[in-house]
């Protein structure tokens, strides 16, 4: 009898993950695969693939111009997402901690409020405060007279990766969130009884146990900062090719 119910519930539980696994087969998997597929095919003349298996693609990868933009578009990724992990950590840690519980939800909307603007929209908004002569912050600064010539702020590394923070910021500070939020107040109260500093308690328990949220929200924002490739164009001025535009490029 027990082992029935129990082949009951497994049954159960493969037809309740039934749906998310076909989507993921259909338009995650077997997308990848065709990929796969075509990266070891020669390419056509005229666009498309010709079926002859060939290395050439992968040697290329390792081409000076590819694989310097590999490179630095690793660099942009990890550099923005220590700078989210920086920023995102405090406002999630005084959320879920400092907050009241009814004035949460508020603020996690608050958060998330200019990130309901259309992506391109945001980027270009960037764009009009940054730009060199004719940028909102430049010309402010001039026009006070708090300086001379205009900042080097548009066309370099220092505008992508304020793009990309401005972006995926809140991909890091929900995960972190999440795992604050569930962290169970009894270890700090323990951990305060037996005379731990507040550094101690956040070295020794609240930070291993948003370990999680940490790792999530890290992979969030890496992965879509490393293939960026319209933040680039935009707010690099066309100078500062990342492995995305190369992409885009190509195809």
């Amino acid at each position: 009898m027990i082992r029935s119910i129990r082949r009951s519930q497994s049954l159960s539980a493969w037809l309740l993950l039934l749906p998310n696994t076909t989507w993921l087969l259909l338009f995650f998997i077997l997308p990848l695969l065709v990929v796969l597929a075509y990266s070891f095919m020669e390419r056509a003349t005229y666009g498309g693939v010709v079926a002859v298996f060939t290395l050439e693609n992968y040697s290329r990868a390792f081409d000076p111009l590819y694989f310097n933009a590999l490179l630095r578009s690793i660099y942009i990724a990890l550099v923005t997402t220590l700078i989210c992990l920086l920023v995102a950590y405090p406002i999630a840690y005084f959320i879920a901690t400092r907050a009241a519980a009814t004035h949460r939800n508020a603020l996690i909307l608050a958060l998330m409020l200019p990130f309901w603007t259309n992506f391109l929209i945001r980027t270009y908004a960037w764009l009009t405060l940054l730009r060199t002569n004719t940028g909102l912050i430049n010309v402010s600064l001039i026009s006070l007279g708090l300086i001379e010539t205009p900042l080097p702020l548009f066309g370099n590394d220092f505008a992508i990766i304020l793009g990309l923070v401005y972006s995926w910021l809140p991909a890091m500070v929900l995960p972190i969130y999440a795992s604050l939020e569930r962290l169970d107040r009894r270890l700090l109260e323990a951990a305060a009884d037996l005379y731990a500093s507040g550094s101690q308690v956040f070295r020794r328990v609240i930070w291993p146990l948003s370990l999680p949220g940490v790792a999530a929200g890290a992979v969030l924002v890496f992965i879509p900062s490393l293939g960026a490739f319209v933040t680039p164009t935009l707010l690099g001025g066309g100078k500062s090719l990342m492995i995305g535009n190369i992409i885009s490029n190509q195809f």
